[in-house]
């Protein structure tokens, strides 16, 4: 289907203060983030390149090991197989663009 509304779409928790709408492509999964303030993103990698852009809020990124603040229209990109890992400093919208799809997402 070519088009999807949000509000459409069930919330998912998938780790606690982090709820997901997950929309696929043949090739891509966009993740849209409502993050808790004060949740936690545990060290993690996987194959998947990651861009991350924070919409509303301060997110606390750490990727391999550099720690950087992101406020709202800040952009991240994780390369696949990369550590890294997360805290909402404060409530946060964030849009994850995942490639390959995110099957676990589904």
């Amino acid at each position: 289907m070519a088009f999807k509304d949000l509000a459409d779409i069930s919330p998912r928790e998938v780790i606690p203060g982090f709820w997901g709408k997950f929309v696929h492509s043949d090739h891509v999964t966009v993740a849209f983030w409502n993050v808790d303030a004060g949740a936690i993103l545990p060290e993690h990698s996987h194959p998947h390149e990651q861009v991350t852009t924070v919409i509303e809020g301060q997110f606390e990124l750490t990727v391999a090991g550099e720690i950087r603040i992101i406020k709202e229209g800040g952009v991240a990109v994780v390369p696949g197989n990369t550590l890294h890992a997360g805290k909402a400093l404060t409530s946060c919208r964030l849009v994850d663009v995942f490639h390959p799809r995110r099957e676990d997402y589904q």
